[in-house]
């Protein structure tokens, strides 16, 4: 799977490591930024991109890092079409994707170890939604409020 994953200054070496774990599962990772750390940088400016090249590449999902995720995910999700989910536990990472098709996470760096947020960011990857009709209706409310809005 394409995976595509963008952090800000406090999600970089997190970022680093994730990139590391997930080609080594066999996954095709694209690097969104930032290439050096910088305790000044700005979170939209690497996650907004990396939610749009999600919306532009059907089939791949996404990853934003951070200190909390919060800012990340917030961003990503100003992306038409992008339904990102913050991730802290299993249960958030399956349950994003099997019930919200989330196709991109956020998460905390920190919030987790390496190690949890390898396994969370593997859980969300490998969890396919459920093509349940009540959660597709709820998506395709979602899809139609988006389209609408000018807000």
């Amino acid at each position: 799977m394409r995976v595509h994953i963008g952090s800000d200054h406090a999600g970089f070496e997190l970022k680093g490591r994730l990139i590391e774990a997930l080609r080594g599962e066999g996954h095709e990772v694209v690097d969104h930024g930032p290439v050096e750390y910088d305790a000044e940088d700005d979170y939209p400016i690497f996650c907004i991109p990396t939610a749009a090249a999600v919306v532009d590449d059907p089939g791949s999902l996404g990853i934003v890092v951070g200190g909390s995720g919060n800012g990340e995910q917030i961003a990503a999700n100003k992306v038409r079409g992008v339904r990102a989910a913050l991730v802290y536990d299993r249960d958030t990472a399956s349950l994003g994707r099997q019930h919200n098709d989330a196709n991109v996470m956020g998460i905390g760096a920190r919030m987790h170890t390496d190690e949890e947020a390898v396994e969370l960011a593997k859980v969300f990857l490998a969890t396919p939604f459920s093509g349940e009709e009540r959660h597709a209706r709820r998506i395709a409310l979602l899809a139609t409020y988006e389209a609408q809005d000018q807000r």
